[in-house]
């Protein structure tokens, strides 16, 4: 979406104004330049500058200030590739002595008299106004909104930081990528319905008295963004602007155990005793272990001592055929003393001013790379590491390259991986990573939260890292299960897995000879945590759809209140729920012992996902919690939802899926869900090798609609039938638009039936209607309700 500078003013003028130039503009208002309105902008003299206004999108006004010396280069906040070949046309209006650019979405009016810019949405409400256009030129940003406006994004939360805060913000708030899970972005948003971008490599910010006022970002040529819509409408521009997150491996959906400390005899059992217990695992994520620490190209190689199959391709083969992908930890330093660090010396790769110090794993002198440096992006995907790969070290763990000044360090370490596994294979690219800087989504980057303690304190305060992250626009959030420091009680560790059970990257982890795996933890929480995993591998098909919607949309899997009730005051800072998806809140138990909990509800009507008792929104509710077998998760239910589920099986993709369970919780207003698949493991899908299928539903008093529009993409997966579940209404007939749809008269044998049919009953949510339906075809059946059942 982003152009090249003063791209628009290179279009021929449209409408030529005659006004006279800002009275702060120019010292000789003679010679100075006449403000020019374009085909989707305004150019205006400031001082010895340029101020240009543009919409390039429905909902992004951009807007440069460029000083004499002209336009500095774009920061790796902003997409390289985003620019389209057609570009959006506004309304540009001219009415005395304003002119007015307008979209569906918003409406910027500039005032030649006053010298300011207004910005509203689309119906006129106020969003932003910008005042003081002379502070562009002292390296200022100042805008006025709403004294009472919701303010998020800017930063999150280190390992150890009080979280306390919550999600608002307020005060001086410092962009930066931090240390130790912190997630940062030059972006602030409003539930008010607005945003600002800034395209730096960093920034302060002073939130206070109405304003928004921004420093810092060490540029002379001001260039931000003034973005307008719901939170999912400014999540979408700020990924048109900033970068689309490409799919991860749908594997990485999976539950992911990492260690540190074990070699390739432990790790065999473990994943032995993973199978034979039938919990789902689909990756394991190997610590220094994996590596052949301190020796010639140690840091990109298997240790053959540690692991003696791995170089060969053994262990990879093996696991391949238990559906367990390995991936293993990377290092921004590099042993000196080695071929790789000699490389480094003679070509300069190293940070600059680094001086070599001892591992603390192998006492041997190291420095870091210095990933700020293409020379050193393009080594770094070595025909070593291209081995390691292609013999199975799948995914990557970037750790400790947040310990310099660069917001960009582990961006750019995280990018030469990226460039380096696409030029050398077709398989996606997976990373977790340690902190976040706005930009770093583009090189399908996950962050975990650092190494934190474990402990009941600790794990609460993950939620309010996570929702952070994902208020910076960092949806592939996940956190060391079980915490890295210490060793949690087996309740705490039951809990946790839980937990992790809604967040977008599932993961355990623990320091050096921590064990994470659930019967490490007595019977009890070893069934606990196993109903958990074994509950998100049936939310596989509703849990993928919204990664789908994420790598498109800029909106992920977990949600803030905040993102789906914008106005809602009690929702604002609620780190206590999310949104899982559009149709499931879980609030997880994050207190000892706890044997009740108040959740707060938002506006709709909710249905207790174990227990079917149905809830008003708008209220805080009580609901009672096991404090003896720890396995309830309190998750509920939106009126609206339709939530396909598959087979539990113990790793995804054991077998092929051919029918789809949807259970739909129809409401008065039409929702909808859309299906995505695809082959889950390379980037076909973007040349559109993908299956995606939109189902909706609505009642109407005594009836309900049910849809399945034709499919989009090419890929035709192994999915035959739908079976779908149509809770709060036991029909008495189906109109299936003239089609014979067979009644039967128990759920068995509409199982055992090959053709489409239905049937009617019930169970823990009240009526049921079951409809068994051929997928891959468009379908619209309308439902009316019989005798109850």
């Amino acid at each position: 979406m982003t152009t090249p500078k003063l791209h628009a003013f290179a279009l021929a003028v449209l409408l030529g104004l005659g006004l006279a130039p800002l009275a702060l503009a120019a010292p000789d208002a003679a010679t100075a330049p006449a403000q020019r309105a374009g085909s989707d902008g305004l150019q205006l003299p400031l001082g010895s500058g340029t101020l240009a206004l543009q919409m390039p999108a429905p909902g992004v006004l951009h807007v440069h200030y460029l000083p004499k010396g002209g336009a500095t280069p774009a920061s790796l906040v902003m997409d390289p590739h985003a620019a389209s070949a057609t570009r959006f046309q506004p309304q540009v209006q001219r009415s005395g002595d304003t002119v007015t650019l307008r979209s569906d979405r918003l409406v910027a009016t500039w005032h030649r008299a006053s010298g300011k810019l207004d910005v509203s949405d689309a119906q006129g409400h106020p969003l932003l106004r910008q005042a003081d256009f002379a502070a562009l030129a002292q390296g200022r940003i100042v805008l006025e909104h709403a004294p009472g406006d919701a303010l998020y994004g800017i930063g999150g939360y280190n390992a150890t930081e009080n979280a306390g805060a919550g999600l608002l913000r307020k005060g001086r708030q410092v962009a930066k990528a931090g240390e130790q899970g912190h997630a940062g972005a030059p972006f602030v948003w409003s539930s008010a319905g607005y945003g600002v971008l800034v395209d730096c490599d960093g920034a302060d910010f002073d939130l206070a008295g109405g304003r928004i006022s921004i420093g810092g970002y060490a540029r002379p040529d001001a260039d931000y963004y003034l973005l307008a819509g719901t939170p999912a409408e400014l999540f979408g521009e700020l990924a048109d602007l900033s970068g689309h997150a490409p799919l991860f491996p749908k594997w990485a959906n999976g539950f992911i155990n990492s260690q540190w400390g074990i070699d390739e005899n432990e790790f065999r059992r473990i994943v032995a005793t993973y199978r034979a217990k039938h919990i789902p695992l689909d990756a394991f994520t190997f610590d220094f272990d994996w590596k052949d620490w301190g020796k010639d190209w140690g840091e990109f190689s298997w240790n053959p001592v540690k692991f003696p199959d791995g170089a060969s391709g053994k262990l990879k083969a093996d696991m391949d055929a238990l559906g367990v992908h390995m991936t293993g930890i990377m290092k921004p330093r590099v042993h000196v003393n080695t071929v790789e660090g000699r490389y480094a010396t003679a070509h300069d790769l190293w940070l600059p001013g680094e001086k070599a110090s001892p591992d603390y794993f192998s006492h041997l002198p190291v420095k870091d790379i210095d990933f700020d440096k293409p020379a050193a992006r393009a080594w770094w995907f070595s025909p070593q590491l291209a081995h390691s790969f292609d013999t199975g070290i799948v995914g990557w763990w970037n750790d400790e390259a947040d310990t310099t000044r660069s917001n960009t360090q582990f961006l750019n370490m995280q990018r030469a991986t990226f460039d380096g596994q696409r030029a050398h294979s077709g398989q996606r690219v997976w990373s977790i990573n340690r902190d976040f800087w706005l930009g770093a989504q583009r090189y399908a980057y996950g962050l975990w939260s650092g190494d934190i303690p474990t402990g009941w304190a600790s794990m609460a305060g993950q939620r309010a890292r996570m929702l952070s992250a994902i208020d910076v626009g960092e949806m592939q959030w996940g956190m060391d299960g079980g915490g890295f420091h210490g060793h949690p009680s087996d309740e705490n560790y039951a809990r946790w897995i839980e937990f992790g059970a809604f967040t977008p990257i599932f993961r355990v982890h623990g320091e050096l000879d921590e064990k994470r795996q659930p019967w490490r933890y007595g019977p009890v929480a070893e069934a606990a945590a196993t109903r958990a995993i074994r509950l998100r591998y049936a939310l596989m098909p509703y849990i993928y759809s919204y990664q789908h919607r994420a790598s498109t949309q800029g909106v992920g899997l977990v949600q803030p209140l905040s993102f789906a009730w914008p106005h809602d005051a009690t929702a604002r800072n609620d780190v206590d729920a999310w949104l899982f998806g559009d149709w499931m809140l879980v609030s997880p138990v994050v207190e000892q012992g706890q044997t009740s909990k108040r959740i707060y509800l938002p506006a709709g009507t909710w249905t207790d996902w174990a227990s079917g008792k149905v809830y008003p929104g708008g209220q805080t509710i009580t609901v009672a919690t096991d404090a003896k077998t720890w396995r309830d998760i309190p998750l509920f239910v939106r009126a609206g939802a339709i939530i396909p589920t598959q087979p539990v099986m113990d790793h995804v993709g054991q077998h092929p899926v051919a029918v789809v369970a949807v259970d739909v919780f129809p409401a008065a207003t039409t929702s909808h869900f859309d299906y995505y698949d695809d082959d889950g493991e390379t980037y076909a899908y973007q040349r559109g090798v993908y299956y995606l299928q939109r189902l909706a539903t609505q009642r109407s008093g005594d009836t309900v609609s049910f849809s399945a529009a034709a499919p989009q993409g090419s890929y035709r997966p192994a999915l035959s039938r739908w079976l779908v579940r149509v809770h709060g209404i036991a029909a008495g007939s189906v109109d299936a638009g003239g089609a014979t749809l067979r009644r039967y008269a128990t759920p068995a044998e509409l199982a055992a039936a090959d053709g489409e049919g239905w049937v009617a009953g019930n169970d823990r949510y009240g009526p049921l209607t079951v409809l068994k339906l051929d997928a891959g075809t468009a379908r619209a059946l309308t439902l009316h309700a019989g005798a109850t059942h």
